[in-house]
């Protein structure tokens, strides 16, 4: 399924997390939750026309240590993290992880994998907001919705440090705090009658955001303009590839999930795999399929083709070949 973002038709692998572990605990009664929400994530859901772009805001209280966690995912949108008391392990794909502390802040964009918990969450008291911006790579323009009313150049600022500077952890001001008890106190009442506090979670929202962006001039964040390069979506893209190779990929539909253009995408994928996409993709099936034919010798030629994310035995069997220098079956004879 393809979803249109920025004018690019993005195929859908940015499945928002449907938090079956949070809503488990919730209905148990172990975890105070309170949330408005679109799409599947937990809570109550908002009224279609409110507070376009936003699609989950609340926070959750576990004041015992908890028996879930939320695992690699990422979200349709922005999010901001906030955990006012407590300590919380947190992650984001490409190895980086720290450990929240009390009114410690973390920012994920669309395209960043991150996982809560190690594995489990602790006791603690967390506020999140996830805010749609039009993005699901990093090089695309960003879009805030129209009730955002800071001034063209704090929104342009704003933009600027959340595109180009992805520190992992923020310790936040009494303002920024204020903000975010703030917003749970309003979703907490707005159950059933959420279309009534809209204007002022509109105004929390525009005063968190203005907020950030003081804190963010005050502390002299360092930008860097490659993490808004087309070079990077396709590299966060091929570092993901290798988890995805049963899906029937061709180069367009590649290139669509970067939102780059065919010829650009091949530039890319060349400068930092010395190889095309399609050799690339090629590279890591054939590296599953010969891992599946030294741990599984019951299996058939084909049925490892298939596994591997090649639709054809015969074209698997050709590649293979080129790559080992032996057919599949030799290859399995000489290991048993």
């Amino acid at each position: 399924m393809y979803k249109t973002v920025n004018n690019s038709r993005v195929l859908q692998q940015y499945n928002q997390d449907s938090c079956i572990p949070l809503k488990e605990a919730c209905r148990l009664g172990e975890i105070e939750f309170e949330a408005l929400k679109r799409f599947s994530y937990p809570g109550y859901p908002m009224p279609n026309q409110m507070l376009p772009g936003v699609n989950s805001i609340g926070y959750w209280d576990a004041l015992t240590e908890q028996k879930w966690g939320l695992d690699w995912h990422r979200n349709e949108g922005l999010e901001l993290t906030f955990l006012e008391t407590g300590s919380l392990f947190f992650s984001i794909g490409g190895q980086r992880s720290a450990v929240l502390r009390a009114n410690d802040l973390t920012i994920t964009r669309p395209w960043q994998l991150h996982k809560v918990g190690n594995p489990n969450v602790g006791i603690g008291r967390l506020y999140w907001l996830i805010l749609d911006v039009n993005v699901r790579n990093s090089h695309q323009l960003w879009k805030w919705p129209d009730w955002i009313i800071l001034s063209k150049k704090d929104v342009e600022d704003l933009t600027t440090v959340l595109r180009q500077n992805e520190q992992l952890v923020w310790h936040t001001n009494k303002k920024i705090q204020s903000c975010f008890r703030e917003i749970g106190l309003i979703v907490k009442d707005s159950e059933n009658e959420a279309k009534i506090y809209e204007s002022q979670l509109i105004i929390l929202i525009n005063e968190l955001l203005l907020n950030l962006l003081y804190a963010f001039r005050k502390e002299d964040a360092l930008l860097d303009r490659k993490l808004t390069e087309g070079m990077r979506s396709a590299e966060l893209f091929l570092s993901k590839l290798p988890s995805l190779l049963d899906r029937n990929w061709t180069l367009q539909s590649m290139a669509e999930q970067c939102s780059l253009g065919t010829t650009y995408f091949v530039h890319c994928c060349k400068k930092i795999t010395n190889m095309t996409p399609m050799q690339y993709l090629n590279y890591h099936r054939l590296e599953l399929a010969a891992e599946i034919l030294t741990r599984h010798p019951e299996m058939s030629i084909a049925d490892i083709a298939y596994d591997s994310g090649f639709t054809s035995s015969q074209y698997f069997a050709t590649v293979f070949k080129k790559r080992y220098r032996t057919s599949p079956k030799s290859f399995r004879d000489t290991l048993f």
